[in-house]
Formats: C-alpha cells, structure tokens, sequence
C-alpha cells in the first residue's frame, strides 16, 4: 500500500492510503505529541494539514513527513500542485457561511442547555411539591427518610438547573462572538485597513521579485502577487457596494487644517495636517479621557497619525463648538 500526500491550493495538504489507527497517528498527529502537525478529519476520513488551503505547500512539512513515514518502511507517493486553486470570492464565501453554522450550532447549544436548565428547575419545585413551605424535618416521625430524599432531589436538580443556566449562558456568548467576528471582518473600517496591509504585502512581493534568483523564485512570488491582487480587486469591490449602500469612506479631500475628524466614535481631535494616508493630529494619549482635543489643550510636544480607516466624523470649529454646547446643557 502506499500513502499519498497530495497537496491542492483548493483542497490543502491531504494524505490519502491511511486510516485511523492504523499505526500511522504517532507520525502525522499534532507537534506536542511527536507528529508532524496534521489533524484526522472525521467528514473526509483523511489527515489533513490545518491551514494549508489557499497557499502553496509547506516543502518543509511534507517533505519531514514523507521522510519520516519511509524510515517507517511505509511506501510514499508526493503529489503537488500550486496551481490548481479556488477563487478568493469562492473562499470567502465559504468562510462566511462557516461563521454562520458556526453561530447557529453554538445559539443550538445554548438553546438545549437552557431547555434542561428550566426541566431542572421544575423538577427541583417538584420533588418538595407536596411538603408546605417551611416545614421542618420531624427527625423520628415516619416522614423524615422520605422528607430528606425530597430534599435531596430538590437540591440535586437546582445544581443541575444552575450548571445548565451556566453552559446556556456560554453557549449564547460564543454565538455571539461568532457573528460579530464576521460582521467586524466584512465592516468598512476593517476592510479599509486589510487593503492597506494588502498593497504593502504588494509592495513587499515587488522588491522580493527584483531580487529572486531563480525560475521557481520568480514563479512563486508571481503567484502570490496575484492572490494579493484577487483579494485587493475582491475587497476594493465590497468597500464600493457598501459606499453604494450609503456608508462614508473619509479622504484626505474631505478636510482641511483645523477640522476635527472624531476618532472611532470617541474623541475629536484637531486636524494640524492632511497627509494622502492619514491626517496628523495632536497625540493620541492626550486626548485620552477628552470629548475634544485641540492643538491648544495638548499640552504634549508630539502628534500622531490618524489613519482614514479609524476615522467615523468630520466637524468645522464651529460645530465643534456647538457639540461643546449642547454638552454642557444636558
């Protein structure tokens, strides 16, 4: 039999000719453990690569495995493929609609723990239902063994009705978490400041291509330059849908020196420069605890940048003035 390792940008590292417990767990299992890092997939019935999808193969992670699985005396076959790939949108996709039924399997859970919370609970009413409230324990009468069963089972059910309130609880928090990590992804703000990051990946991937020194060099650094261009192209897109949809993207032609520009929703600082990237203002920590910071109020030597993504308002002096206004009155 032979193992095949097989790698696709769109699948990811995969390794085929196994199963589970077959021997071959100590060699390909996690890192802590002595392995090479792959994880078992119970839906493919394979061992894969985590985050090997959507980048070319990790040659240091296949070829230690394919090493160490014929110093086993197993027979290994290596496939490769960094060209066969799926598109950006298509990826994107699929890690939205993962968010998803992330979210909706966690809101599940904390529904069926809050389901068995609440059956607790009105167990834990109903095993001293039919003792008065108050009535003490009459230690020798015939009823006390059954009285302090009654009990007993109350108070078993109320810990379970709490433990239960408690995963419900839990649950519900981490559905939450789930949705809003997706929302804060696909937020303007977040994408404006990914497409910075991505053009100085660009950037980067330029200078690396000046100096590679050999064919395959070259071949790979292309190859990423144009994942990057995918995603500009892909996020660039979605920035413009969203300012269809009425959502404001600040720009250095939208201020003037002494402007305030409202930093996330907080503080207001004084525009002391308009940059093509970001607008200098006083520093940052000065205005910390302040609704308005003026070059004036600093009282510090140094600015700060204020880059366009972080940016959620604009106001003249004057309507400064009247926000400081209408401040004071309530």
């Amino acid at each position: 039999m032979t193992i095949e390792i097989v790698h696709t940008r769109a699948e990811g590292t995969l390794v085929y000719g196994t199963h589970k417990g077959d021997g071959t767990a100590i060699i390909l299992g996690a890192r802590n453990r002595g392995g090479c890092g792959f994880r078992w997939s119970r839906n493919l019935g394979l061992w894969y690569l985590p985050h090997s999808r959507d980048k070319s193969a990790r040659m240091s992670v296949i070829n230690e495995t394919q090493q160490r699985l014929e110093r086993a005396e197993y027979r290994v076959a290596v496939k490769i493929d960094n060209d066969e790939r799926r598109s950006f949108a298509d990826a994107e996709a699929e890690r939205s609609q993962l968010a998803e039924d992330r979210a909706d399997r966690y809101a599940g859970y904390g529904s069926t723990a809050a389901a068995r919370s609440t059956a607790a609970h009105e167990r834990s009413n109903a095993a001293v239902d039919g003792i008065p409230a108050g009535q003490p324990i009459l230690v020798g009468h015939y009823s006390e063994r059954r009285h302090r069963r009654a009990i007993e089972r109350s108070h078993a059910a109320m810990r379970r009705s709490i433990e239960e309130a408690g995963k419900a609880e839990y649950w519900a928090d981490r559905a939450a978490g789930a949705a809003k990590r997706q929302t804060r992804r696909e937020s303007v703000p977040t994408t404006l400041r990914r497409i910075d990051e991505l053009e100085a990946q660009r950037r980067r991937h330029e200078r690396d291509l000046r100096d590679a020194r050999t064919p395959e060099h070259r071949t790979e650094i292309n190859r990423r330059i144009a994942d990057v261009d995918e995603q500009l192209d892909y996020w660039r897109e979605h920035v413009k849908k969203a300012q269809e949809k009425g959502v404001k993207v600040w720009g250095p032609e939208d201020f003037a020196k002494g402007d305030f520009a409202q930093y996330r929703r907080g503080t207001w600082y004084e525009v002391v420069r308009v940059n093509k990237k970001s607008l200098t203002i006083p520093a940052l920590i000065a205005g910390a605890t302040r609704r308005v910071l003026t070059v004036e109020q600093c009282g510090l030597s140094w600015t700060d940048r204020l880059s366009y993504s972080d940016i959620t308002g604009k106001a003249t002096r004057d309507e400064i003035e009247q926000i400081l206004s209408e401040s004071s009155q309530t």
